[in-house]
């Protein structure tokens, strides 16, 4: 007999993705299902970066000291380091140096212009990341947790989902009624496919083989210093933890007959010698970069790689995945409670989609880049003998890397410099809004840009000031009464946040911004709205046009 069961979220996944998801809903005070076919957390490395805007996110939840625990040391760098290869006796070409999290901070403590995030990025690795955000989920007030269960079908209506999961060891079925569905499925995704959904891009763009292993043997692992990555043109290796762990990557035909590799011996290859090390996880990895057309269908709602799949270069999977989950989960929120309309679940796809578009765009762009570095390689000659004409292709070498630079590991404006420009929950502002640079994040206020982290001079950070649903920002003193009497009528929550501080008035543009709980600004002004009647200055005039607006934040009429 099938049991049946009723929640109001029900998450398909229980990657990264999925579990922030179950995280941001408990913070919202709704409760969810997730389901994870897989019995444990995954066992392959994937992503070695959180980058800084998911860093900010999580810290919202209470998420971000406890993955920083578990990340590289404080005091290790972030250093990407090309050399003639990785064996024993090898030369360094070029070194693209980026600093530790220490002085990540100190830095941002101390530039304060809005242009870098409030947490800096994490080297960690998702293997060490996944079972801290799964103990946070099982923890959650109103989550259940189940790994080792599937989803295997689903229909829906205009009421909800009905989804039947599968226990992977009693074969117990269950049947789940869910108000909405959030796939956090990966790239295989069960929703995906069972809803039909296209996707644009490209299937089978590169491949690689990826060896996962344990050594100490720092003699020949750090012979170029402590560093993140150790690269050359026949393939790479990434510091994980900075203790013992480690990840090769090397590139192969797709014809090389991956079942022949002898994992072993391909680690060996690349570092010159045997060494003392131990094989964890070895695996063929197939790269592809696809965006699906629709984000939303019905009560379904795709997110991370179920809606989208990129080249490992710039780590935008997970890091375009994360602020995905936090995006749907306070919409979905709103709307449980109440508050949030129709319009403001569709603006997920409207919102999102486009990020995602950037991200895959970016991506190919930095896997290009690599491509012609590996072919200045394949040009350079002789670079590992120790002769005048070796050290001359080598300086060649290195110069053309520096040229091509590092990318994938500076693309702030990717990262964190997007703003939602086609969202129907966003008003429009007249005028010009600040051009867009995939390099560069430009502090700006302008709706649907992410609000600019900034320091107050008692040495509090704003993002940490804000409430947990909408905050309107007051810098010039404004009488708020309007608006907040307006909040309590239509029932959205509504902090106010009075600053006094030049600094931040300068990088803020306006006196008045009202920012979502992510942090994205939903409008901005120089007053309240007004009545655009100039005789109706009435009191009862001022509260419709503040109603007004947040019932467009928030999708409603």
């Amino acid at each position: 007999m099938t049991r049946t069961i009723e929640v109001p979220v029900l998450i398909a996944g229980g990657g990264p993705v999925g579990l922030t998801m179950a995280v941001e809903l408990s913070h919202y005070g709704v409760g969810c299902l997730l389901v994870e076919r897989n019995a444990t957390t995954t066992r392959h490395p994937k992503m070695d970066l959180t980058n800084g805007r998911c860093m900010e996110l999580f810290r919202r939840t209470g998420m971000a000291d406890r993955i920083r625990a578990v990340g590289v040391p404080h005091d290790s760098n972030y250093d990407i380091i090309w050399a003639s290869d990785l064996k024993p006796g090898s030369h360094e070409l070029h070194r693209f140096c980026y600093p530790s999290n220490r002085i990540e901070y100190w830095r941002r403590r101390t530039q304060n212009d809005g242009t870098l995030t409030l947490e800096a990025p994490l080297r960690v690795s998702q293997i060490l990341i996944e079972p801290v955000m799964k103990a946070m989920a099982e923890a959650a007030p109103g989550v259940e947790v189940r790994f080792g269960t599937r989803l295997e079908s689903f229909t829906q209506d205009e009421n909800g989902v009905v989804a039947i999961v599968v226990d992977e060891a009693s074969g117990e079925r269950t049947e789940v009624r869910a108000k909405y569905l959030a796939a956090c499925d990966g790239g295989n995704s069960t929703v995906r496919a069972q809803l039909g959904v296209e996707s644009e891009g490209r299937l089978g763009a590169a491949h690689m083989y990826l060896v996962h292993f344990r050594s100490r043997d720092y003699e020949l692992l750090h012979q170029f210093g402590q560093g993140w990555h150790y690269q050359c043109g026949w393939g790479q290796v990434v510091a994980q933890d900075d203790k013992e762990q480690w990840t090769l990557h090397s590139l192969v035909p797709p014809d090389a007959g991956f079942d022949s590799i002898d994992p072993r011996k391909l680690v060996v290859d690349l570092m010159g010698r045997d060494f003392d090390f131990e094989v964890l996880v070895a695996n063929p990895v197939t790269l592809n970069y696809q965006v699906a057309h629709q984000y939303r269908i019905g009560r379904t709602f795709l997110v991370g790689d179920a809606a989208h799949q990129f080249v490992p270069t710039g780590g935008y999977g997970m890091n375009t995945g994360i602020p995905e989950a936090s995006n749907l989960s306070w919409k979905i929120a709103a709307a449980l409670h109440g508050w949030g309309g129709e319009a403001l679940l569709s603006s997920y796809h409207d919102e999102r989609h486009p990020v995602a578009r950037i991200s895959k765009a970016t991506s190919e762009r930095h896997l290009g880049i690599r491509a012609a570095i590996y072919q200045a390689y394949l040009k350079a000659g002789d670079i590992s003998s120790d002769t005048p004409d070796a050290e001359a292709s080598r300086r060649r070498l290195g110069r053309v890397i520096a040229d091509l630079g590092n990318g994938e590991n500076e693309a702030w404006g990717t990262e964190h410099g997007y703003r939602y420009e086609s969202s129907p929950v966003i008003p429009d502002e007249p005028g010009y809004a600040p051009a867009f640079d995939t390099m560069v994040a430009t502090p700006s206020t302008w709706p649907g840009s992410r609000l600019p982290s900034v320091f107050l001079p008692d040495g509090s950070a704003v993002h940490d000031l804000l409430g947990k649903w909408f905050t309107l920002i007051v810098l010039d003193g404004s009488d708020t009464a309007p608006i907040e009497a307006a909040a309590a009528k239509t029932g959205v929550p509504l902090d106010i946040l009075h600053i006094r501080d030049g600094n931040a008035a300068k990088i803020y543009e306006k006196p008045l911004i009202l920012v979502r709980p992510d942090h994205h600004v939903a409008w901005r002004g120089d007053a309240l709205p007004m009545p655009t009647d100039l005789g109706a200055w009435r009191t009862e005039a001022v509260l419709e046009d503040c109603e007004a607006l947040l019932h467009k934040v928030c999708g409603i009429g």
